[in-house]
């Protein structure tokens, strides 16, 4: 009988420890779903709008977004992934001071950053031609991407800000300001687009004013807000001198973002050198706008499981940690499984949603199960790669990425889609392969993760980095 007891003693712990994941987690990831989508219909709105005014703005502006998003927004948010291992780390080991140090940090870096981006995106109409498109749409697409650089520079500043709040859980203020931004931005890019007839000058102006509006807010809330009180210092030389290390998980975390990202608009270049680029680039477009959107969900899953994570090893909490992990893979398992289930249900009226051509509705519905096996690797990868920034192994992520997408996805979906001529389902099953070994390989490296050493080097980094003049900072701030 006592031995039964001590068993359902235990079981009660692991249930209430289970529990009590779910709703610090949750408290993250259901609001952090909401600003994905927010920020993610900035561009949906300005893709929508300047789409009324006929094939050749809607051509440009989508081929500007594309690579802007490539080029530059991309980047700077995989970058600032860095700051989710070092705040969130920072955070859970009670330094906190560290956070505010960090984030002028990767601030800095960012912005530098930006300068040689923006000049290649000022060459734009002189790189486009090389890749097969119209000198015409090339000239529009530049011009709407010159007016997107101050926005750019607004992203190198929100990006950072962004993940300041979100290593805190404080998720409201990310909320709030990404609501607000959209709400703005859909009101601004319509007068200006249609009122004041500029255009796609308009919608790329709209655009990066409601960057600005974005940063102002959680510049704002950030200053004056209590909850910040403990993180908020002046600015020190402590930000400039943490460059190198803030590089060092910036980048490989940059890289576990783009790859795939990267991979992708390859396989979009690649539909269209099929006999019916039309055709095959609409239903490529098509599946992986869905597949985007979607992962605005998982996005979320992942965000609370770095925080979690990344809070728990700066704290030496070496069992919350494993609890975190092991809730939210089964959070993004279970909404995956939803998702595709749903999604193959709905295969025959799925394209509808985007075109109303026959054809592109059957060569959507014939893709869509290739497409819910994508959806729900998705998912399972992005709580994955959540876990390796809180664990600060960005770098094994990069490696993982690049053997998953470049040595097996692209040239998987070559052979298949041209040689084999599966043409559409052959990059799609190329793209599915990599993200099965993706998933495959993220999930071994979390389950062979010795979380007592990722620990000890999280507390040793973060306590033998103090110096004395981030103490000064804190005792005189």
């Amino acid at each position: 009988m006592e031995g039964s007891s001590m068993v359902r003693s235990d079981d009660e712990k692991k249930r209430s420890r289970w529990i009590e994941e779910v709703e610090k987690g949750g408290r993250i990831a259901a609001p952090m779903v909401a600003v994905a989508v927010a920020q993610y219909l900035l561009q949906v709105v300005s893709l929508i709008m300047v789409g009324h005014l006929g094939q050749l703005s809607l051509a440009s502006i989508a081929i500007a977004t594309s690579l802007t998003n490539v080029s530059g927004f991309s980047l700077l948010s995989g970058m600032a992934g860095g700051l989710e291992t070092l705040c969130g780390q920072a955070y859970g080991a009670e330094q906190y001071h560290k956070l505010g140090i960090y984030t002028y940090t990767a601030i800095i870096s960012l912005s530098l950053v930006c300068v040689p981006i923006s000049l290649a995106w000022s060459f734009m109409h002189k790189l486009l031609p090389h890749l097969g498109q119209d000198p015409v749409i090339s000239m529009e697409a530049r011009t709407y991407s010159m007016w997107l650089i101050p926005a750019l520079f607004a992203s190198a500043i929100l990006k950072p800000l962004s993940r300041y709040f979100q290593t805190q859980s404080l998720i409201f203020p990310l909320l709030l300001s990404s609501s607000l931004a959209l709400c703005l931005h859909a009101v601004t890019c319509w007068n200006l687009v249609f009122k004041l007839e500029l255009g796609l000058v308009g919608a790329g102006i709209s655009f990066s004013v409601c960057a600005w509006f974005n940063v102002i807010l959680l510049v704002l809330y950030m200053k004056y807000s209590s909850a910040c009180e403990k993180t908020r210092i002046g600015f020190t030389k402590q930000g400039l001198l943490g460059m190198s290390e803030f590089f060092r998980f910036a980048v490989p975390s940059a890289l576990m973002v783009c790859l795939k990202w990267w991979a992708c608009e390859l396989f979009v270049l690649l539909a269209g050198l099929f006999p019916n680029p039309k055709l095959e680039t609409s239903v490529f477009s098509i599946c992986l706008t869905i597949s985007t959107l979607h992962f605005t969900i998982p996005y979320g899953f992942g965000a609370a499981a770095s925080t979690r994570v990344a809070n728990e090893v700066g704290a030496g909490n070496v069992e919350a940690a494993k609890v975190a992990v092991g809730v939210w893979m089964i959070v993004g398992v279970t909404e995956g499984g939803i998702v595709s289930g749903t999604l193959w249900g709905l295969r025959h009226v799925l394209g509808y949603a985007f075109n109303s051509d026959h054809e592109v509705v059957r060569y959507v519905a014939s893709i869509t199960p290739l497409l819910s096996l994508s959806i729900f690797f998705d998912s399972f990868q992005a709580v994955l790669s959540g876990v390796a920034r809180g664990c600060g192994w960005q770098h094994v992520g990069a490696y993982v990425n690049i053997g998953a997408f470049y040595v097996v996805g692209v040239p998987v979906g070559a052979l298949l889609a041209f040689p084999a001529h599966f043409r559409t389902k052959g990059l799609w099953i190329g793209l599915l392969s990599g993200s099965l070994l993706q998933s495959s390989l993220l999930s071994l490296i979390t389950y062979l993760t010795n979380w007592s050493s990722q620990a000890k080097g999280a507390r040793q980094r973060i306590f033998d980095s103090r110096s004395p003049d981030a103490n000064e900072t804190v005792n005189h701030p």
